[in-house]
């Protein structure tokens, strides 16, 4: 071991025999990276590391990948402050996933090609030059490879900027009975079709697959997020604070607390590693929703039912009914239909208010909608056509919006703390889904449909329907002595 340190340290071609020892040493951390990271760097030399030690938070993750790698699949989600080491964890956990098992593939991709080539590439390059097994690997501009001829295609990690259109760079990562490492580091800012893509990849059979996101926790929508919340099952998940840190900048931190509120969204992304409650374009909070969803459903006697009807454009779109009765928008089901034409859905919502009492239907008139008032209308259904561009009438909260989607979604949120809902997911992630901005009148703008489905969201459709039933106060119908057989709906 001395005389193979002494190598090193001065620099000079490992012998054959210093070759075969090293790699008996490689071969023993095989499932072992934090052994790995503890003997393969020098740090207690005269190195540069002198003094130096894996933080704390950096040996837990090394543990969780050891500790799962019985499994064959590991997934590994850290969202952290700034500054806390996550880049050099990155370099460790990559050169011990090639250095430790034959023929392993890899791919490290982050949020822009300049992450990518000048901090982890750069960081990659001072912990390779460390490494005590460096001359096994040639690190060229754009990949690491195995210097061992033969396999400079088979045994290499590539360093792969990504790109929505073209995501198929990420469909080959197959590696079958051997290694597969993927790391994505500013995992918030990598597109919905980079995960979507990776994941078959993620799920080969007798495969080692570890896959790895690193982040500050940005938005509180997308693959990231889901990795703390619909999928927190299939990840080992850390929050990575960067008080607790001991390499963090403490001054810029104890700035950064004097400037901003310990509970707003700067500090909770850039220091305490935690998703905020809303993002920082987000319209409608999420703990809003989520509460919302576990809420008694209550109404009261006099509460008119209002029903909210979003009619389908596209051929990714449903069609929903939505019913709310006052604060109560859970005890009737929405019904979500996809594929169905007007006639057909003209007939659900006249099946829908024979069995309800209806005081108004509230329907998006643009598009294929104006044909479902129009029919409706000759039913002598108690409806009205929404115009989702229309003029804006005024709230009560006083929030000026740019037109009637935006008026009716600040209505949503603005009931959303007495409001009983469904517990969808899908629900959820639409409320929570659109971002907003204020255009030059001060008029707060929500996002666009084909806005979302650029950042990889659904069409929400469902919460569209939602907010249709805040289109405007309704007082409830007086209704004749046959209002119990259900057909005054339908005016017979």
């Amino acid at each position: 071991m001395t005389v193979l340190r002494k190598a090193i340290r001065e620099n000079t071609p490992m012998t054959n025999e210093e070759e075969i020892a090293l790699g008996k040493e490689l071969a023993a951390c095989a499932g072992d990276p934090l052994k790995f990271v503890e003997t393969m760097f020098p740090w207690d030399s005269d190195s540069e590391l002198k003094g130096a030690a894996p933080e704390k938070w950096q040996r837990e993750v090394l543990e969780a990948i050891r500790d799962g790698l019985p499994e064959e699949k590991v997934r590994i989600a850290v969202a952290s402050g700034h500054g806390v080491g996550k880049t050099a964890l990155t370099s460790w956990i990559i050169l011990w996933a090639l250095a430790t098992c034959r023929d392993t593939r890899g791919v490290l991709t982050a949020s822009n090609e300049a992450q990518l080539y000048t901090k982890n590439r750069a960081e990659l390059t001072k912990w390779h030059r460390l490494f005590r097994g460096k001359e096994f690997f040639n690190l060229t501009a754009t990949a690491l490879i195995r210097n061992d001829p033969g396999h400079e295609f088979t045994w290499r990690l590539d360093l792969l900027p990504w790109n929505p259109y073209k995501a198929e760079a990420f469909a080959g990562l197959h590696n079958a009975g051997r290694r597969i490492l993927i790391i994505f580091d500013e995992a918030s800012a990598i597109d919905p079709i980079i995960f979507e893509t990776v994941e078959p990849a993620a799920s080969d059979v007798n495969t080692q697959v570890i896959w790895c996101c690193f982040g500050n926790p940005l938005h509180n929508t997308g693959p990231f997020r889901e990795c703390f919340g619909k999928f927190a099952h299939r990840w080992k998940r850390f929050h990575v604070d960067s008080r607790d840190v001991g390499i963090s900048d403490k001054e810029q931190i104890a700035r950064w607390a004097a400037d901003y509120s310990e509970d707003g969204y700067f500090f909770c992304t850039r220091v305490r590693g935690l998703f905020p409650s809303a993002g920082s374009a987000q319209f409608i909070a999420t703990d809003l929703v989520e509460a919302a969803m576990v809420r008694e459903a209550e109404y009261r006697p006099n509460d008119p039912l209002l029903v909210g009807v979003d009619v389908a454009r596209f051929g990714e779109d449903d069609s929903v009914i939505f019913a709310r009765r006052g604060m109560d928008a859970r005890s009737i089901p929405p019904i979500q239909v996809h594929g169905l034409d007007t006639v057909r859905l003209e007939e659900l919502i006249l099946n829908f208010c024979l069995q309800h009492r209806v005081d108004m239907i509230f329907v998006d008139d643009s598009g294929a909608g104006g044909a479902v008032v129009d029919h409706l209308i000759r039913h002598n259904l108690p409806v009205e056509g929404v115009a989702f561009g229309g003029k804006s009438i005024g709230n009560a909260s006083r929030v000026n919006y740019a037109n009637k989607r935006a008026e009716m979604w600040g209505a949503v949120k603005d009931r959303l703390p007495y409001l009983a809902l469904p517990n969808s997911a899908d629900l959820r992630d639409q409320l929570i889904g659109p971002e907003f901005k204020f255009n030059l009148k001060g008029e707060i703008q929500l996002e666009k449909k084909e806005d979302m489905r650029k950042r990889g969201l659904a069409s929400p459709d469902i919460a569209d329907a939602l907010a249709l039933t805040f289109a405007r106060p309704v007082f409830p119908r007086a209704y004749d002595d046959f209002a119990g057989r259900g057909d005054h709906c339908l005016g017979l």
